[in-house]
């Protein structure tokens, strides 16, 4: 690295993680069965798509809140392990939040997770999500705790 260069986030093993290997962790969860799809990895963010289609969506028709959750909370979850030292640490969450914008009825959303703060016991993460005109459907933030393994 140049010194021009942004340093990454991500812990040394982690930074060479492909999407296929992330999209693969995901096989037989609420991910997969959602369609969320990691499509991204950033110096500093990590980035996946959400279908809004019968899965995801509530009676009305839109996206459902609870569906812009889980995309936040499997974005922040999986950019917080991938920060750490796996053979020592794991991460916890403890507090998830999410104000809905913006309705969508069909597509594509787009889920943006960025770190406001990574210390040692805990990390605070920001997920923006996104419909197909890069409008701000939903706003979230999730706090993990980062826990010694015994």
């Amino acid at each position: 690295m140049n010194s021009t260069e942004t340093p990454t986030i991500w812990f040394a093993k982690s930074a060479s993680a492909t999407i296929a290997q992330l999209n693969a962790l995901s096989a037989n969860t609420v991910a997969a069965h959602m369609g969320i799809e990691y499509i991204e990895v950033g110096r500093d963010f990590l980035r996946a798509t959400l279908p809004v289609d019968e899965r995801t969506r509530q009676p009305m028709g839109l996206l459902h809140g609870g569906a812009s959750v889980v995309l936040a909370e499997t974005l922040g979850s999986t950019a917080a392990y991938m920060c750490i030292d796996l053979a020592q640490f794991n991460i916890v969450g403890t507090e998830i939040n999410a104000n809905h914008i913006r309705g969508v009825r069909s597509g594509v959303v787009t889920g943006t997770a960025r770190p406001l703060h990574l210390g040692r016991a805990s990390q605070v993460w920001e997920i923006r999500i996104e419909n197909d005109k890069q409008q701000l459907v939903c706003i979230s933030r999730l706090t993990v705790a980062v826990v010694p393994k015994a």
